[in-house]
């Protein structure tokens, strides 16, 4: 099977001859392909031809156009700060949205505009040019509260869930046709699937989740669906208390950062859910030995189960030893998939 078959394969309920390999790599990727980390989120050629080379050194199953959370919030005309060889920064003590009442006056910035939602479409039809047909190509959008977070201040944001919950609604839903207008742009290109990142979410509690947040991240699922999609949820920390939400979205892959216990997920998200991760990308993928790579993800694999894809439980950080990536890949290609 190519990377593009075996993925497919999981998702759609059919077995694959393996497990997927699907970790994040982003400043890693810029690393290894030896580009200074700006210019790999603000090119897409350079993002591109970087996703390719680790993707095909060691043997992914996919390639993706995340790089930063900073897109949607540039394009709308949030304040940025660009670095030569870090990640771009939103500068939240001049948040976009500081003043609330300028949501009113807000527009959808156009995906296709020339802007930086524009290049990460421009980068998903290159990644589909070149590896198309052998890899599952990944787009990424925002989920509601990271996008709102980086609109309004993640502190502010938190504070108005309390003392204005409908304006939150109402940014909320900004955000909702925002995304999925950029998503319908990156799936036109070519995107196989749909990452959405909704770190934030992880830092309000259960009620305020199934309450304000959830109800926003399923419509944006099934915005993307209807779209003709797939989607991969990513929220990263401890997302133990809202596992049972995650899973009923409806996505066809939820990542699991380390924090979160991954056979509390099996448990709450039912045999069929696939799940990827969850390994600590530092003290572990980055700081250990390839032995104790190979250990944690048999560990994982053996409370997921069935509907396994091998990854970290986050980004794959930039001095991570190739030789413990090496192994990650080694694990699932030495085991047998199935749907």
């Amino acid at each position: 099977m190519t990377g593009r078959e075996r993925v497919l394969a999981l998702i759609e309920g059919r077995q694959p001859d393996c497990l997927p390999f699907m970790p994040i790599t982003m400043m890693f990727a810029a690393d290894f392909a030896g580009v200074p980390y700006g210019h790999y989120a603000a090119d897409h050629r350079v993002l591109a031809d970087a996703q390719v080379r680790v993707a095909e050194a060691f043997d992914f199953d996919y390639v993706s156009a995340i790089s930063d959370p900073a897109r949607e919030a540039a394009d709308c005309g949030a304040a940025i700060v660009y670095f030569d060889n870090q990640p771009p920064a939103i500068d939240e003590v001049h948040a976009r949205l500081a003043n609330k009442t300028n949501l009113a006056n807000l527009r959808v910035p156009d995906p296709l505009g020339g802007g930086r939602m524009h290049d990460r479409v421009n980068a998903i039809s290159l990644l589909k040019q070149r590896v198309g047909k052998e890899k599952l190509v990944e787009g990424w959008i925002e989920g509601p509260v990271a996008e709102a977070a980086d609109l309004r201040g993640i502190n502010t944001l938190m504070t108005d869930l309390y003392e204005d919950p409908e304006f939150v609604r109402d940014l909320f839903e900004f955000v909702l046709e925002m995304e999925l207008q950029f998503a319908r742009a990156q799936i036109r290109a070519g995107a196989d699937i749909i990452g959405m990142g909704d770190a934030a979410a992880s830092l309000v509690g259960p009620d305020i989740y199934n309450q304000y947040v959830w109800p926003y991240e399923k419509r944006m699922v099934d915005g993307v669906h209807a779209l003709g999609g797939r989607v991969r949820l990513h929220i990263c920390g401890h997302t133990a208390p809202i596992l049972g939400g995650m899973g009923r979205l409806g996505c066809e892959i939820v990542d699991l950062d380390w924090p979160a216990p991954f056979d509390a997920a099996r448990a709450a998200m039912g045999p069929r859910q696939v799940l990827l991760g969850n390994i600590d990308p530092v003290a572990l993928l980055r700081n250990g030995t390839p032995e104790a790579v190979t250990a944690a993800i048999a560990d994982c694999h053996q409370k997921a189960g069935s509907n396994y894809i091998v990854s970290a439980g986050c980004e794959v950080v930039r001095d991570t030893p190739h030789e413990n990536v090496r192994a990650m890949h080694d694990y699932a290609r030495s085991q047998r998939g199935y749907a």
